[in-house]
């Protein structure tokens, strides 16, 4: 199996870890779209194309724009700014590429600014144990939705 060096932190990945994508699409006037995407690897054998996890764009992304960034920051990738139709495609840990896909698949259908804001800080404060079981469960599930539907009331719960 061949080793080589992981681009996101630095270390040799033998290929035990799977490996994600953060790509990013200018659509005019400041808007961007961010998405998340597995890449085939060995430790991911059933995908044998990239598959996208999540993706978020408009309002809820404006919402938690700063959050993102912060946690973007960490990895290197700091200009976000695209013109239109413009892509950008960047390497993504495994922790950021969790946390940051439950985020957008928890916060895509909502519009309620307090309970994006819970969400978001809920998303934030969890592990990558619980990030990795919440996002399994929405992968993996025949209904995601309910899935997604009962993370956002557990966090939202007074």
């Amino acid at each position: 199996m061949a080793r080589r060096k992981d681009p996101t932190s630095g270390s040799v990945n033998n290929g035990s870890h799977p490996v994600y994508e953060l790509r990013l699409r200018g659509l005019g006037r400041g808007d961007l779209e961010v998405s998340i995407w597995q890449l085939p690897s060995p430790a991911t054998p059933r995908l044998a194309e990239p598959e996208r996890t999540a993706a978020l764009k408009g309002r809820p992304l404006r919402m938690i724009e700063t959050r993102m960034l912060r946690r973007l920051k960490t990895q290197g990738i700091k200009n976000t700014n695209l013109a239109k139709n413009e892509t950008a495609d960047r390497p993504l840990d495994e922790d950021s590429a969790l946390h940051l896909a439950l985020l957008f698949r928890a916060l895509a259908p909502m519009r309620s600014i307090d309970r994006i804001r819970m969400v978001a800080e809920g998303v934030d404060n969890m592990t990558r144990e619980e990030a990795g079981y919440w996002m399994g469960m929405a992968i993996h599930r025949s209904r995601p939705r309910r899935v997604l539907a009962a993370l956002r009331v557990l966090l939202t719960m007074p």
